[in-house]
């Protein structure tokens, strides 16, 4: 009698899941997940993109403390199946912060926030005189 060892056989990874798997913190990331951020230079401001899908806007906070941003976001969910005494039940909390420190040459009272599709977009305008200008020639005379 030879013993092979199949290739597709799926009962050896669903019982190395079940058996391997933390059952006490089954669901619960270890780790922070921390969103994606873009960030963009442009001529006349600096963009933020964040994302976050499945947010609310009324879940994040954004502060600027002197040139500090920071984008911090709570959210706690609450999943109920059955009637009466728990069949299942399931809570999930959701957290992050970010902070980015911003140049001495932005407007910081002209800084714009919104929320569109998962997406934190703030766009953070630069002032005047730091904005790019375009070269031009000067005539010797």
């Amino acid at each position: 009698m030879t013993l092979m060892k199949r290739s597709n056989d799926l009962f050896p990874s669903l019982f190395d899941d079940f058996f391997g798997r933390d059952w006490f913190n089954a669901g619960v990331s270890a780790q922070p997940t921390m969103p994606a951020v873009n960030l963009k230079e442009k001529d006349d401001n600096f963009e933020v993109e964040l994302a976050a899908p499945g947010m609310n806007k009324n879940d994040f906070k954004i502060e600027l403390d002197n040139n500090l941003l920071t984008i911090s976001c709570e959210k706690e969910e609450a999943h109920e199946e059955g009637e009466g005494q728990y069949a299942r039940r399931e809570f999930n909390y959701r957290s992050f912060q970010r902070s980015f420190t911003l140049p001495n040459t932005i407007e910081s009272d002209k800084i714009n926030a919104k929320y569109v599709d998962g997406v934190l977009k703030l766009t953070i305008p630069k002032k005047e005189e730091a904005k790019k200008r375009t070269s031009r020639q000067i005539a010797i005379s």
